[in-house]
């Protein structure tokens, strides 16, 4: 059997188009995109408005169960869906956020797909690409600096120091910046203080960049962040320190979407990286705004589990955008449901245990269980429901079969064997028509709650609909800050909790379908800019760590300037 090739090696070895023709299978005109090399453009935010006579074309957001440290495939199927209806004959243009540096170089690796299911260029999509993380890393420690000059030079807004919220960031994974003490040195190296680095994507920058409909609800956005309070419990804000601006003039450019396209040459818009389990894990509202006028379909994914991304990106996304999504792809691997129903123990960098690759039924049986909950789960908000099970060597023909009849017995409409890894666009052909027959039904999209509804209310519908939880237990930091945001106007906004992605619950270890368990809330933030409240499920980390032996070990360069080792 000839061995697969290795991504970088597929994304090296294939053709690009140059991107002026990518951009006019969009109807994008000349005039309305920069180029940034011959395979890179950014889209003019006037395309807008120029687009707002084309019909909509069909919303599609692919989500996935609970994952696994290796990921189940999520964006190889994104990716491979759009290929493969392309493949059957629909314009279509996919969506995707930009990756972090910290997973690049960490476990997980990149994430322009895998296989012959990728975007390209490959490399420049998983490092630097057209420089937006660091724009929004730029303008998020521009405030960190005026906060705290401000305090340096007199505080005349009276500002709290024990009450900053405002962190600084870094978009490399470095558990040694959680927790800092600035200001060390003396009177003319500032005040001391403890603070913290957080991951850049995790910045509630980046959650504004993905919201922001323009540049002018940008520029709003960024004036209400909340830095922290006056001694007398008063808001600070971006405003309020003469900042947003400049922090605004930082993202001129990081706000314009990034067009590049698949290995098959259909377009893809990446913009934004927002993480899921912190803050609302979509790509950008602008490129959907953008992307649902210039095809039949629109491909667009959340971050992690349906629990996490697919409820945000419902919740608050689609509030924002006053976009309707037509259907939902939940994405599955056998090799996790297995997990799920307690076989084996998946580690990332090491070979799977026996017990997962082997035919397993009763642990298949099992671990669906967590299939089943996401599926339900997407179907609470009316909108119809296609399973996609991401092929992989070991499954046999029995273990699809189960799985298919369970999908459809919690409610999907539709279930496809995936295999656009191995075949791209070809492989993904099945997966597309199923998504365009459930996508023609009338989806009933609702929200799960209004927002009128008290914080509390919200808070505990998430957690008992969505994750299954008896009941919410709250610490008495977060009863102090839902008394707090209520008297400050904040309850009306929506909830985006933060918690683990390992599990539907807040405890990574509770795989499967958790049950009779009480959420804890242990605190509960609100990033006024972005829009949202966002309550801290269990022990939460917004600045991952490098695992013993990093994906960063094997990347290298050689004297041509050829990277080798990304994945």
């Amino acid at each position: 059997m000839k061995s697969m090739p290795s991504d970088l090696e597929i994304a090296q070895q294939s053709e690009m188009l140059h991107i002026e023709k990518i951009a006019a299978q969009m109807g994008v005109g000349d005039d309305d995109f920069e180029l940034y090399g011959k395979y890179k453009a950014k889209l003019s935010l006037d395309v807008i408005k120029k687009m707002q006579t084309r019909p909509l074309g069909k919303y599609i957001v692919v989500t996935a169960i609970t994952p696994t440290p290796l990921g189940e495939g999520k964006t190889v199927t994104t990716i491979g869906l759009s290929m493969g209806l392309a493949r059957i004959g629909k314009k279509v243009v996919t969506a995707i956020r930009q990756p972090s540096l910290g997973p690049v170089f960490g476990i997980k690796g990149g994430a322009a797909g895998g296989g012959y299911s990728q975007v390209l260029p490959m490399e420049d999509f998983n490092l630097h690409f057209t420089g937006d993380v660091h724009a929004v890393g730029a303008s998020h420690n521009l405030l960190s600096a005026f906060v705290d000059n401000h305090v340096y030079h007199g505080n005349k807004l009276n500002i709290d120091p024990y009450s900053i919220l405002w962190p600084r960031v870094l978009d490399i994974s470095d558990r040694s910046l959680r927790h800092v003490i600035t200001g060390l040195g003396g009177r003319l190296d500032g005040n001391p203080r403890e603070s913290s680095f957080m991951i850049t994507v995790a910045s509630e920058v980046m959650a504004i960049l993905a919201l922001a409909k323009d540049y002018q609800d940008l520029r709003q956005r960024l004036g209400k962040i909340v830095v922290g309070f006056t001694k007398d419990k008063k808001t600070v804000t971006a405003d309020d320190l003469h900042c947003a601006g400049s922090m605004a003039a930082l993202l001129k450019d990081a706000v314009k979407p990034n067009l590049i396209q698949t290995r098959e040459h259909t377009p893809c818009l990446v913009h934004a990286g927002p993480f899921a389990n912190i803050a609302h894990g979509n790509s950008s509202v602008i490129a959907d705004l953008i992307g649902i006028r210039c095809g039949d379909f629109l491909v667009t994914e959340s971050g992690f589990g349906a629990d996490c991304g697919a409820e945000k990106f419902m919740n608050v996304k689609c509030r924002v955008s006053g976009l309707k999504p037509d259907a939902v792809v939940m994405v599955a691997s056998i090799r996790a449901l297995k997990m799920h129903g307690g076989a084996g123990n998946v580690v990332a960098g090491k070979p799977l245990p026996e017990e997962i690759i082997a035919e397993n039924i009763p642990a298949l049986e099992k671990g669906c269980e967590n299939l089943i909950k996401h599926i339900e789960n997407m179907n609470l908000f009316g909108v119809p429901v296609v399973v996609a099970l991401n092929n992989f060597s070991a499954d046999t023909q029995k273990e699809i079969d189960t799985v298919e009849k369970i999908s459809r017995n919690a409610g999907a409409c539709g279930f496809a064997v995936s295999n656009v890894w191995a075949e791209g666009g070809e492989g993904g052909k099945e997966l597309a028509r199923e998504v365009a027959e459930a996508s023609g039904r009338t989806s009933k999209f609702e929200f799960l709650y209004e927002l009128s509804m008290p914080l509390a209310d919200k808070i505990e519908t998430i957690a008992t609909r969505i994750y299954g939880a008896s009941g919410v237990e709250y610490s008495q930091a977060a009863k102090d800050k839902m008394k707090i945001y209520r008297d400050l106007g904040f309850e009306n906004m929506p909830v985006c909790m933060a918690k683990t992605h390992l599990s539907i619950s807040h405890d990574p270890k509770l795989k499967g379908r958790p049950s009779n368990f009480v959420l804890p809330i242990k605190d509960i933030n609100v990033s006024a800019g972005a829009g949202f409240i966002y309550p801290l499920c269990g022990e939460m980390r917004t600045m991952p760590g490098l695992p013993s032996t990093p994906a960063g070990n094997g990347i290298d360069i050689n004297e041509n300037g050829v990277i080798s080792g990304l994945f």
